[in-house]
């Protein structure tokens, strides 16, 4: 989307309504730099914690969102399709090898024309409220840019809308932004697993410090497998159990 239609939706066509409705707030924006390429390293509560975090701050932010978000068919499809773009979602195929490969490249390509990239590093969305594992994507594409990492913790998203509620309700909601995470220390070292595994680690304890959460060092991802595996055991137990 172009940036005229980006400010369109966000300044006329949606944005107020939103802003007036539910009123987020902003703490730190002043940490956001005015100028230049940069990632914000949000973690994930909510569905809409990429409608509220554009909204509290000046510059315009772009994600990288799964692909599946432009590909639904009839009226639903449109929809899903015509908001994403209005927020700046970018779309990337998830996975590996070459779909991971193409998602950080994209990625590169955001940061080094100058604009702000809002990425989810815990990968999906917290299934319990707290924090988990960050991926290493975010510090690969930090030290390879050599940009700024700027953490967030978006606040009380998941109450406002729970997993599976398709509105937000109307509860008090906003973005706390941290100072930028010093990763000088790692710079030449985005082929390297360890370091990038550390400065991964660095990044997600800014984020813990701005959101307040409680970290589990594990993948939410997975968590969510072994969670529905298991509500899946109890509704289908075996038959000498049942």
């Amino acid at each position: 989307m172009s940036d005229t239609k980006y400010w369109l939706v966000k300044n006329v066509l949606l944005g107020p309504g939103i802003k007036a409705y539910y009123r987020p707030w902003v703490e730190g924006a002043e940490n956001i730099p005015e100028t230049g390429g940069a990632i914000l390293a949000s973690n994930h509560l909510s569905f809409s914690d990429s409608v509220f975090l554009p909204l509290v701050i000046k510059r315009k932010v772009v994600f990288l969102g799964k692909s599946e978000y432009f590909t639904g068919k009839g009226i639903k499809g449109w929809a899903t399709r015509s908001f994403m773009a209005g927020v700046g979602t970018i779309p990337v195929h998830r996975g590996g090898g070459r779909a991971s490969e193409a998602a950080l490249q994209t990625g590169l390509e955001v940061i080094r024309g100058g604009q702000l990239l809002g990425i989810y590093p815990e990968g999906t969305r917290s299934p319990d409220g707290h924090l988990y594992r960050g991926k290493t994507g975010v510090a690969r594409l930090a030290v390879e840019a050599g940009c700024p990492v700027i953490p967030v913790g978006m606040i009380d998203t998941h109450i406002a809308q729970p997993i599976g509620q398709k509105v937000p309700s109307r509860h008090p909601i906003g973005a706390r932004i941290g100072p930028a995470i010093d990763l000088a220390d790692f710079a030449g070292m985005q082929e390297d697993r360890n370091a990038l595994r550390e400065a991964t680690d660095r990044i997600m304890r800014g984020i813990a410090a701005v959101s307040g959460q409680t970290y589990v060092d594990r993948d939410a991802a997975q968590l969510k497998r072994e969670l529905k595996q298991q509500q899946k055991q109890n509704e289908n137990p075996p038959a000498d159990q049942a």
